[in-house]
C-alpha cells in the first residue's frame, strides 16, 4: 500500500509545475501575439523575443517539475512571478499603444461645428424657440456647410426659415447686434477672427449657442502638389509632415480652426536627417481655395486641415504627404504627464498672461502651464510672431526628447491618455510601424535643423475678412532658402543648422 502511495505522489509531483508553466505559455502567447500585432519589430527580433519567452517558459518548469524538490520550486514559482507580471504587464503596455497609436492616427474626416447663435438676453432657449426667427448668414465664406444647417433646420422645424445674408464677419456682427436679424448661423471656427476686429474682440460673449450641427467630411486632396495613401519608404525615404499647433483654448482639438503653429517637417528615413521650417501664423500667401487672394496662412486652418497643407505645398513648391495637429492647451497635459520638460531659450523674458512666469537665457525646466506660456509669447520679442514660432519648435523638440528617455516609463499610460485627445494625424499607422522598425533595425541619431522664414509687417485685407487687419508680406530670399534646404533634404544631405 506504501508502494502504491508512492507511485501516485510521484505522479502528482509535476503538475503544479505544469499549471505554473502552462499559466507562463498562455501570458507568453498573448505578450509574443500583441508585440507582433504592433508591426514594430523586425522578424529577427520577433523571433528573438519567442525564443526568450519560450526559454522562460521552459526553465519555470525545469524549475517547479518536482514540488517536493523545495527550493528548486520556490525559485521556479519566484521565477515564474517574475516572467508572468512582465509578460502581464508588458501586455498592458503594448495593448495601450496600439490602441493610442490607432486612435491618433489614420483620421480621414474632420468634423465641422456650425451653430446657431442670439444674443445673450435672447428668451429662446431652443432651436423650437426661434421658431419665426430670421437668420443671418454668410454670402459665400463656408456657404456650403450653412446650407447644409438650413437644411436640417427646415427638417427639424417644418418651415423654411428666413435668411439674410451678408458678406463680412462685421456685417454679420452687426446684423445682430443692430436687430437686423434674430439670429447667426456661423461655423464656430469663425468665432477667433472677431479679436483681429476693432471694436469686434467682445463679440463671442455677446451670444450664446441654441443648437449646434456636426457636419462629418472626408480630409480631401484638393491641392496638385499634397499626397495620400501608405507611402513605401522604400520607393521614397521622405516624407513631408504639416505640423498644426491648433489655435483653440479648448482642451479637446477641434476640427476646424485657426493654426497658431505651423511647421512643415522634412524626414529622410534613410540620411536621418530632420528640417523643420517655421511659417509664421500671419504670413500673407494665396489659399489653395482662394483663386490667388492671399489671406493669413493661420485663416487656412479654418476651411480644414488639407487647406492648410496645400497652401503650404504651394508656397514651398513640395509635396506635403501627411499631417500632425496638436492642441497646444491640451499639450499641457501630455508636459505634465511627462513631469516637465527642457526647453532652450533664447532670450531672458517675462511672459504675458496672468501668471506672468519668467524664463531665463539658456536652459529651463518647465512645467505644462509653463511650456504653453513659452510658446504663445510675443510681444516680449522684438521679432514677435518669428520668435514665438522658434520658442515652439523649442518645446516640440523637449517633449521628443523627454518622450524618447526611459523617464517616460514612470507615467506611460498617462502620457497616452492625454495625447489621444489632444493629437491627431493622418500617417497610417502602417507608416509609423515602418519607421520604427528601420530605427530599431538600424539605429543611429536623427540630425534635426530648424529654419524660419521671414517677412515684413503690413495692413491688408485678408481673403477671409472685410477690413484691414495685420499680415506679414513674406521676404522671398528666407522662402528660397527654405526651398534650398528642403531640396537638400530630398537629395539626402546632411544639414547644418543655418
Amino acid at each position: 500500500m506504501n508502494h502504491s502511495r508512492s507511485k501516485k505522489a510521484r505522479k502528482r509531483q509535476p503538475i503544479p509545475g505544469i499549471v505554473l508553466s502552462v499559466l507562463l505559455l498562455a501570458a507568453a502567447a498573448v505578450f509574443v501575439w500583441l508585440l507582433s500585432m504592433t508591426q514594430m519589430l523586425t522578424n529577427t527580433y520577433l523571433f528573438v523575443a519567442a525564443g526568450a519567452c519560450l526559454i522562460a517558459v521552459l526553465l519555470t518548469f525545469y524549475l517547479t517539475r518536482n514540488f517536493r524538490k523545495r527550493i528548486s520550486f520556490v525559485f521556479g514559482s519566484l521565477w515564474f512571478l517574475l516572467c508572468f507580471g512582465i509578460f502581464i504587464v508588458g501586455s498592458i503596455y503594448l495593448f495601450r499603444t496600439q490602441a493610442a497609436l490607432q486612435a491618433i492616427a489614420g483620421t480621414e474626416t474632420e468634423i465641422s461645428k456650425v451653430s446657431v447663435y442670439v444674443r445673450t438676453d435672447d428668451p429662446a432657449q431652443t432651436l423650437a424657440d426661434a421658431s419665426g426667427y430670421s437668420f443671418g448668414i454668410l454670402t459665400t465664406l463656408d456657404r456650403e456647410n450653412t446650407d447644409t444647417v438650413v437644411s436640417r433646420i427646415n427638417e427639424q422645424l417644418n418651415t423654411t426659415i428666413q435668411t439674410a445674408e451678408y458678406e463680412g464677419l462685421t456685417q454679420l456682427a452687426d446684423g445682430l447686434r443692430n436687430h437686423e436679424v434674430d439670429a447667426l448661423i456661423l461655423n464656430d471656427a469663425y468665432l477667433d477672427l472677431y479679436e483681429e476686429f476693432d471694436g469686434y474682440a467682445e463679440f463671442p460673449s455677446e451670444i450664446r449657442a441654441l443648437t449646434t450641427e456636426n457636419i462629418e467630411s472626408a480630409v480631401q486632396e484638393t491641392g496638385e502638389l499634397t499626397t495620400t495613401g501608405v507611402q513605401d519608404l522604400n520607393d521614397n525615404p521622405v516624407i513631408n509632415i504639416y505640423i498644426s499647433g491648433s489655435d483653440t483654448r479648448e482642451s479637446t482639438l477641434p476640427s476646424r480652426s485657426r493654426s497658431d503653429v505651423n511647421i512643415l517637417a522634412s524626414i529622410n528615413t534613410e540620411t536621418r536627417q530632420v528640417l523643420l521650417i517655421s511659417t509664421p501664423r500671419d504670413y500673407y500667401v494665396p489659399l489653395s481655395i482662394s483663386n490667388g487672394v492671399p489671406d493669413k496662412l493661420t485663416h487656412a486652418g479654418i476651411y480644414g486641415v488639407q487647406v492648410s497643407m496645400d497652401t503650404l505645398s504651394m508656397l514651398y513648391e513640395v509635396p506635403v504627404d501627411y499631417y500632425f495637429r496638436v492642441n497646444f492647451n491640451g499639450f499641457v497635459d501630455i508636459i505634465d504627464a511627462l513631469g516637465g520638460i527642457d526647453v532652450y531659450s533664447d532670450y531672458t523674458f517675462d511672459s504675458g498672461n496672468v501668471s506672468g512666469y519668467h524664463f531665463e537665457e539658456g536652459w529651463n525646466s518647465v512645467n505644462g502651464e509653463q511650456a504653453l506660456a513659452f510658446c504663445r509669447e510675443r510681444y516680449a520679442f522684438a521679432s514677435g510672431d518669428r520668435q514665438r514660432g522658434r520658442n515652439q519648435m523649442a518645446v516640440i523638440q523637449g517633449v521628443l526628447n523627454k518622450a524618447t528617455s526611459p523617464a517616460i516609463l514612470a507615467n506611460y499610460t498617462s502620457v497616452l491618455d492625454s495625447a489621444a485627445g489632444c493629437m491627431e494625424t493622418n500617417v497610417p499607422y502602417d507608416t509609423i510601424a515602418e519607421i520604427v522598425r528601420d530605427q530599431l533595425a538600424g539605429g543611429g541619431d536623427w540630425n534635426v535643423v530648424s529654419y524660419s522664414v521671414d517677412g515684413t509687417g503690413d495692413s491688408q485685407v485678408p481673403y477671409s475678412m472685410s477690413s484691414s487687419v495685420y499680415v506679414m508680406i513674406p521676404d522671398t530670399s528666407t522662402v528660397d532658402q527654405a526651398k534650398s534646404l528642403l531640396a537638400q533634404v530630398a537629395a539626402g544631405e546632411t544639414l547644418q543648422q543655418p
